[in-house]
């Protein structure tokens, strides 16, 4: 089940969503969550928050997924296992990629035309293909 998640997620990406919107709408359709704002909320922080070389939007958006599966519904709650889970979460793609930082895992700079060029002329979309289908598996595995 799982292998067709991660499949969807890639064919999202593939078909012109963002790394962050792809996440967010696979993982969301296979926790039968559905929303107006989804995948929305999430096209701001593809290509590292909006091309401004920030967060990966995968990674950003595997944290927002953890959030609306694991997060607090009133202050009077608490965080630890939500934090647990991304905290997880970001040491498993740490330690996968070696980085959670668009610009450090594209090798390119998305805020200048350079770094766009750069991007396409080495084919960087197949990169960040994987990392949206590995951000996703990773969400997947710490939902079980």
């Amino acid at each position: 089940m799982s292998e067709k998640i991660i499949n969807r997620s890639k064919q999202l990406f593939e078909s012109g969503y963002g790394c962050a919107e792809s996440v967010l709408l696979a993982v969301c359709k296979s926790q039968g969550i559905q929303s107006a704002l989804i995948p929305r909320i999430a096209s701001g922080f593809c290509g590292g928050v909006a091309n401004t070389n920030g967060l990966c939007g995968a990674v950003a958006w595997g944290v927002l997924a953890l959030n609306i599966v694991y997060g607090r519904d009133n202050a009077n709650e608490s965080k630890e296992i939500n934090y647990q889970k991304v905290q997880q979460f970001q040491k498993m793609f740490l330690a996968k990629f070696g980085s959670t930082n668009c610009p450090t895992l594209t090798d390119c700079d998305l805020s200048t035309d350079e770094g766009h060029q750069k991007f396409k002329e080495l084919n960087v979309h197949q990169k960040c293909t994987d990392f949206t289908g590995e951000a996703t598996r990773m969400v997947l595995e710490l939902i079980k």
